[in-house]
């Protein structure tokens, strides 16, 4: 299968590059600024598999023309397109009160219209192949969370696309469906997330040693999803959350 994913130059995007690649997969994927982490990710992926074809390409999930540019050279490039993960995200963290239109506007069109766009872009590939895999990845704060309004609806709203793609495409075997990770180290958790809500997950995750995800782990049910043994699952919200499902 082709995989198209986008933000595949760090964390959870990168390891699902990886991972995918050595399933024996070929992998399109989008970096937004980090050129170098993407090519390296590249390397990585085909030292995995050096017979696979993986390619990065810069794309800024603001703009409506490249998006519709580099979805449609990634499927020249690949001859097709089998499967779209969105899964390239952003934060602007602050209260209500405090947050600037600019926080507000800057991550709603990268986390909810930047798929919108990638969806629709890619949807004539997959509707001509009678066949497709959509999974967007949304996050627990999409049930809300302090200090990230934003960040909270754009996640929220991922929801509903989804459910409307499903079922506006599932009729043309094109599934849709979301993933709502839990706790995982990336660099966005590392970077955001605050020292008393990582120990709130490890506290209280019902897991063993409460411990958080492993990448690997969400690598694994993405793929399920994109695979044709999920082919009755869809419009679905798969949670990999370890049973804790909400954030303070």
């Amino acid at each position: 299968m082709i995989y198209f994913i986008t933000g595949g130059s760090r964390g959870i995007g990168a390891n699902l590059v990886k991972r995918a690649v050595e399933a024996g997969h070929d992998v399109a994927f989008t970096y937004a600024t980090a050129a170098d982490q993407a090519n390296e990710v590249v390397a990585q992926a085909k030292a995995l598999r050096p017979d696979a074809n993986c390619r990065c390409y810069q794309l800024e999930l603001r703009n409506r023309e490249q998006i519709e540019s580099v979805v449609d050279q990634a499927a020249d490039d690949f001859d097709t397109i089998d499967v779209v993960v969105n899964n390239a995200g952003i934060n602007r963290d602050s209260l209500l009160m405090a947050m600037t239109d600019e926080e507000w506007d800057e991550v709603i069109a990268t986390n909810l219209t930047g798929p919108f766009m990638v969806c629709r872009a890619a949807l004539p590939v997959l509707i001509a192949n009678r066949y497709g895999r959509i999974i967007n990845i949304s996050s627990v704060v999409a049930e809300g969370a302090t200090g990230q309004t934003n960040y909270a609806a754009s996640k929220a709203g991922l929801h509903g696309l989804t459910k409307s793609i499903a079922k506006e495409y599932g009729r043309k075997r094109i599934t849709a469906n979301v993933v709502v990770p839990g706790f995982f180290e990336t660099d966005m958790t590392r970077e955001h997330m605050p020292e008393e809500i990582r120990s709130f997950w490890k506290q209280y995750a019902p897991m063993p040693k409460g411990r958080g995800g492993e990448l690997d782990e969400l690598a694994a049910v993405i793929m399920f999803l994109a695979s044709e043994g999920a082919a009755f699952v869809n419009g679905q919200e798969l949670r990999v959350t370890g049973g804790l499902d909400w954030n303070p």
